[in-house]
């Protein structure tokens, strides 16, 4: 599992998501305004629409609150309007890191962005460094001990999935974005739940680190995440589960 999913899914399990969650619908109704916007707000005829509404509804957001986000979209109702941009860099140790944003004033964005990679030990890069690190996936992670691991085999052989990896506590599934949907609809008709699932950027090799570049490396991750104007953050770096956890925990109890 790659450094990033494994902070992702460590997170969820100890319900930081969920004491985020005012911050995570602030950033799912930007996702739901771009993407009516660029596409119109049929999700039915706009895959991307249709993406960033479930994934609002698996974070439990109100249905009015997607509508008027629709509708923002569309122009039925005034809104702010964002622009796209996406920053590439390098962590500590010369991780790769590739971040997306929405802001209605990149002006103000990108030196903030650059601000937090450089007190973290990294640095903003040119367009086009890092990117071709990176392919476009569709990816579930799943608890060992809570699913049927030759039943998830299986689903994912039906899918078509791109490969299936495990580790001694989690099972990750990778297809490609096309076969994505195929396979959640698999685990729903199943009545599977897994850890995580999304649409993601999965790094081709990854950047072993421990010490103080580790501790580095998930402060940028979480400053970065912690950006208003930031919607995703993809990094190829690799940090042992023991010290994984005892950063996480560390982090908690503080």
């Amino acid at each position: 599992m790659s450094g990033h999913s494994k902070w992702s899914t460590i997170k969820r399990k100890k319900g930081k998501m969920d004491a985020q969650r005012g911050k995570l619908f602030t950033k799912l109704i930007r996702l739901i305004t771009v993407a009516a916007r660029s596409g119109g707000g049929d999700p039915e005829t706009n895959v991307r629409l249709k993406t960033a509404i479930q994934l609002a509804k698996e974070n439990n957001m109100p249905n009015e609150n997607i509508e008027r986000a629709i509708k923002r979209g569309t122009g039925e109702i005034a809104g702010v309007s964002y622009e796209e941009v996406v920053y590439e860099g390098y962590g500590p140790g010369g991780v790769a890191v590739l971040v997306e944003a929405l802001t209605d004033n990149k002006n103000r964005t990108t030196p903030e962005i650059r601000k937090i990679f450089s007190r973290n030990g990294g640095n903003l890069g040119e367009n086009g460094c890092v990117a071709w690190m990176f392919d476009k996936r569709g990816y579930f992670i799943f608890e060992k001990e809570a699913i049927d691991e030759e039943k998830i085999i299986d689903l994912a052989l039906e899918a078509e999935a791109e490969d299936v990896r495990t580790d001694k506590q989690n099972i990750e599934v990778i297809t490609i974005p096309e076969n994505y949907e195929s396979f959640d609809n698999l685990l729903k008709e199943h009545n599977i739940d897994c850890l995580l699932k999304e649409i993601t950027l999965i790094p081709k090799t990854t950047i072993d680190l421990e010490g103080k570049k580790a501790m580095q490396m998930l402060n940028l991750m979480e400053q970065l995440e912690d950006h208003d104007d930031v919607q995703k953050v993809y990094a190829n770096f690799n940090i042992d589960d023991k010290i994984m956890e005892e950063i996480s925990t560390s982090r908690n109890k503080s």
